[in-house]
């Protein structure tokens, strides 16, 4: 599946007829078909033609996209939930970074799998000394979700501390903090300079996490590697 096709056919009277194509199947059997694509498949199919096109706005092919607690989640991203809007109106909302508890974070769907993905912001943690501007300092930038990023000038140890209560659906989810050290510069082209980032070597970065379910697991990683954007991984709960 992927284009329409069709041939000419010429009978023993001469008389021609077109073989069946895709756009003879009816809308209700197409959406039932498609509702078992992902979905940046349903919409590159619904380019095809008109029927493809129609049965890709169909409720129940949508629905069967969006988590099981979808109303909870539109109600908690939009403080409201919207009327009037079909399934994939609705999960295309969803789709998109959507900011909330005061702009400190971001949740969204996974465009493929239609799975949560939250971001929090360094202001939605709490760091040791955050305030102080001889330890920190917030510098706008374009490679943050939120147009800022927490810059650790100088300290002795410090922690950073974070606290969610979302209604995440039924998955195992994993949580990440997102580091880089030193400070990129060069008018954009990232370049750092190394000597600026020191001690990183002397002790591993410790990663926790707590569930509600007291869950608890510890991991000890070392940073070393300046000037790049890293995903460290914490671990993984369940809900």
């Amino acid at each position: 599946m992927g284009a329409s096709f069709s041939a000419l056919f010429i009978d023993q009277d001469g008389v021609s007829s077109s073989s069946p194509c895709l756009g003879d199947l009816p809308e209700s059997c197409v959406a039932s078909i498609i509702q078992h694509l992902d979905p940046p498949e349903i919409c590159k199919l619904a380019k095809l033609n008109r029927e493809f096109s129609a049965a890709s706005w169909a409720d129940f092919v949508w629905e069967s996209k969006l988590p099981p607690n979808y109303h909870i989640l539109v109600h908690k991203i939009l403080g409201f939930v919207p009327q009037n809007l079909g399934k994939r109106d609705i999960y295309t909302r969803l789709c998109r970074p959507n900011t909330f508890d005061g702009g400190t974070k971001k949740v969204w769907l996974h465009k493929s799998t239609g799975g949560v993905c939250m971001s929090i912001s360094s202001k939605g943690l709490q760091i040791t000394g955050i305030d102080d501007r001889r330890y920190w300092n917030h510098i706008p930038t374009n490679e943050s979700r939120f147009h800022s990023i927490a810059y650790l000038r100088q300290i002795w140890w410090f922690e950073v501390n974070g606290e969610v209560e979302f209604p995440f659906p039924v998955g195992t989810y994993s949580v990440f903090f997102r580091l880089q050290l030193g400070r990129a510069w060069g008018f954009g082209r990232g370049i750092c300079d190394p000597e600026q980032v020191h001690g990183w070597d002397i002790k591993p970065v410790r990663f926790q996490l707590w569930t509600s379910g007291d869950k608890h697991s510890t991991w000890e990683c070392s940073l070393s590697e300046a000037g790049k954007w890293f995903h460290y991984h914490v671990g993984d709960f369940n809900v």
